[in-house]
């Protein structure tokens, strides 16, 4: 059974693989598009800020497996929840409002499933507990004789 550190890096893989996908369809959508002028033209500061959120679960991937307890739960709800606020806003919100959106039906659906897979990992690392994390099997990969003998078998 994955410790919860391997749980979240993996969520945080299928957050990023969803980000990275709906963006590759949304691109596929503005080339076939009739009138290819028309097409959103993003200034350099909003291509940045969507390099920033994007580097963000990247690098969450990595962080979940290499953090402490106490800074990996501490990111993951803060990342999570910014993550999910800023996708769910950007997405839901203006239809609320009644701005018109180039949300396409397919980037619906992945943005549906990005924002509820930052709020599960939102949820796991709100409700991971530090006895969870200090019972947690370690990692014997680098060196297997250390799990028999930390089980009190000799080698």
């Amino acid at each position: 059974m994955p410790d919860t550190k391997e749980r979240l890096s993996l969520l945080w893989i299928f957050a990023l693989l969803n980000y990275l996908y709906a963006d590759v369809v949304a691109l596929f959508a503005i080339v076939d598009s009739p009138n290819l002028a028309d097409a959103p033209h993003l200034p350099p500061w909003a291509l940045l800020s969507s390099a920033v959120l994007m580097e963000i679960p990247i690098a969450m991937i990595v962080a979940c497996r290499l953090l402490p307890f106490r800074a990996n739960r501490l990111a993951n709800i803060i990342t999570g929840a910014i993550l999910t606020l800023v996708n769910g806003f950007l997405t839901f919100v203006p239809p609320l409002v009644g701005a018109r959106t180039p949300a396409l039906p397919e980037y619906l659906f992945f943005a549906t499933i990005e924002t509820v897979c930052t709020s599960v990992i939102v949820w796991k690392a709100w409700t991971w507990t530090g006895v969870e994390a200090a019972v947690s099997p370690e990692r014997v990969v680098g060196n297997p004789g250390r799990a028999i003998q930390d089980q009190g078998t000799p080698i």
